[in-house]
């Protein structure tokens, strides 16, 4: 072989070889854009289920009428403990929640839920205790 053979050889493989390097720089390309879609759509799914969780933290379920968020879970705790009924303002303390009317009235709208929920009773009005279930 004589070296004009030799040097139009390795000039056809750096002609092969650039191309295929040109087609592979071509599919990073799209395959980069492609994996950035979908970390965008897999960034987006989480903030949408931290966002339900977030939203849904202070409702029931809907299979078991139990209590899922913390505020009523210590709410249920206070009355488990409670040898009688309890006052909405009785239970902010019980909690060492500030008694304000705003904090009286919110503890009340969620003890108003769980009465609505068959969770507590309020025999007479404003006293709220566990169903006999619960008990």
């Amino acid at each position: 072989m004589n070296l004009t053979v030799i040097l139009d050889l390795i000039t056809a493989r750096e002609t092969t070889a650039g191309q295929a390097a040109d087609r592979l720089r071509e599919q990073i390309t799209a395959l980069t854009a492609d994996l950035a879609r979908v970390e965008g759509e897999l960034a987006a799914l989480t903030t949408t289920r931290t966002t339900l969780r977030a939203l849904t933290a202070a409702e029931f379920t809907a299979d078991d009428p139990t209590i899922a968020s913390a505020p009523y879970q210590q709410i249920l705790d206070v009355l488990t403990t409670a040898p009688a009924g309890m006052r909405a303002k009785a239970i902010c303390i019980a909690l060492d929640v500030e008694p304000s009317p705003n904090h009286v009235e919110s503890t009340r709208a969620k003890l108003k839920r769980m009465v609505n929920r068959n969770i507590l009773t309020e025999d007479e009005p404003g006293v709220f205790t566990l169903t006999s279930k619960r008990t």
